[in-house]
């Protein structure tokens, strides 16, 4: 499965995409905005994670849809986009990405958000996105709220990252189909 826009190709991994992700995640201040991302960040881990989401895409409905972001003029993976925790019942799923610090300020995941988004709601025919973003986390953020979801609430001390051992407050963004369908004209024009 793959996604294509002006910039990007979004593709399944493949394990030998491990040295752009061990650069690109590997960076500390990337690192740090995460989850479940350890720091440092080495060879085991990147080819670890990879087989996990490849035997994720195999499932015949999988609960979660990575895609690596290639950078087309580059043929180089400068980061990832997902959608995850997918409920097919309910019609929700959450959003998570990361970019290469090396590519920051690029446009690149609001390409790439804008691509994931309409294959969540067109191609898994889900009606809500959630996503979770450290309080702290400025540019993630500014991100969410350019892409339209709306913050609905802050949960104290939730997460924990896995790079740094610091607990974070987490602002919870949503963004409803409908809303989507408004808000990507205004996207795409720009």
């Amino acid at each position: 499965m793959q996604l294509e826009t002006k910039r990007l190709i979004l593709r399944e991994p493949k394990i030998k995409d491990w040295k752009d992700i061990v650069e690109g995640i590997g960076d500390y201040d990337v690192a740090k905005m995460m989850v479940s991302v350890p720091y440092p960040y080495a060879k085991k881990d990147a080819l670890w994670f990879i087989k996990l989401k490849i035997k994720e895409l195999k499932k015949k409905e999988p609960n979660a849809y990575l895609f690596f972001i290639e950078l087309k003029s580059e043929k180089k993976v400068i980061g990832a986009i997902e959608v995850f925790k997918i409920d097919r019942f309910h019609g929700t799923g959450e959003t998570g990405s990361w970019i290469n610090k090396k590519y920051w300020r690029n446009g690149y995941i609001t390409e790439a958000k804008i691509a994931l988004n309409d294959f969540a709601f067109n191609k898994i025919k889900l009606r809500r996105l959630d996503s979770p973003i450290f309080k702290d986390n400025i540019a993630s953020n500014a991100t969410q709220i350019k892409m339209g979801y709306v913050l609905e609430g802050v949960m104290r001390k939730v997460h924990r990252s896995k790079a740094t051992g610091k607990i974070h407050d987490i602002n919870m963004y949503g963004l409803l189909k409908e809303d989507w369908k408004k808000k990507r004209i205004s996207l795409i024009k720009e």
